[in-house]
């Protein structure tokens, strides 16, 4: 059966503590949580709240650079290695106290029109420092294709681009994010991908396609992928990176067949 992690930076929106999303979390019957970003708070802070919980935190983001100011990563940005290098080393920090496996470096955004070859080149000399920094930590590190209508200009788009890149990367902990929303928008075909890619992906995370709602709201037939996932032997977290059209316990109907809600 899936295990589902709830995404703390856009579910439970009605609760404005976001310490107190975790709480949450639990009492509907999630096992595991997820989020954007946890660097408003210590690293103590979270891992109490996950402790007190019985939560597991499946996955979190390095940090994002300037993201008030529309900044969407670092690790593909030549020029701010230094400060990239810096936002892994507090994400260490952070998923060792959390005792998370893997963290995701986004790549940020890229002028249109501009040759990515550059952008490539520091994008995998990142990535390399950072898998390898965090091998000794045991942590992996993974990448994930976004689509260009909800962040035009970000760096990464494909699936084939996002292997192609871990390939030249090298290393055994950089891994595939599958974020099923952003390939159904940019590719579709999805159960043909979730076949051809497993083993690649630790990672998956769903939302409605059009809106990024409930997985039950839209275009795409998630049950039918739940399945399929159970068919191929997927083990990781499957995390709901979405926003519900209303309150969040309201919008749980589809996971309730798995205890949740």
């Amino acid at each position: 059966m899936p295990k589902f992690a709830a995404n703390l930076s856009m579910m439970f929106q009605e609760i404005p503590n976001f310490l107190d999303r975790f709480d949450a979390a639990a009492k509907a019957g999630f096992k595991g949580v997820e989020f954007l970003f946890p660097y408003d708070h210590k690293p103590e802070e979270i891992a109490e709240r996950l402790e007190k919980n019985r939560l597991f935190l499946a996955l979190f983001n390095t940090v994002p650079g300037n993201w008030a100011g529309g900044e969407r990563g670092l690790a593909a940005l030549p020029g701010r290695e230094a400060e990239f290098r810096a936002g892994v080393e507090t994400a260490i920090r952070y998923a060792k106290a959390a005792k998370c496996p893997l963290v995701h470096t986004m790549a940020g955004l890229w002028p249109d029109g501009q040759d990515k070859a550059p952008g490539e080149r520091v994008y995998i000399e990142n990535l390399r420092w950072a898998a390898d920094r965090l091998a000794p930590e045991g942590l992996t590190a993974i990448i994930e294709p976004i689509n260009t209508r909800d962040i035009p200009g970000y760096f990464l788009n494909y699936t084939g681009q996002a292997c192609r890149i871990i390939d030249a990367v090298g290393r055994p902990n950089l891994r595939l994010q599958f974020d099923l929303y952003h390939v159904q928008i940019m590719e579709g075909d999805l159960a043909p991908k979730i076949r051809a890619l497993a083993g690649r992906y630790p990672h998956v995370q769903i939302a409605g396609t059009p809106g990024r709602h409930e997985p039950d709201v839209g275009e795409i037939h998630y049950p039918y992928l739940f399945d399929l996932f159970d068919e191929i032997g997927y083990q990781g977290w499957i995390g709901c990176e979405y926003r519900p059209k209303g309150e969040t316990l309201a919008g749980l109907g589809w996971a309730r067949k798995y205890g949740i809600g």
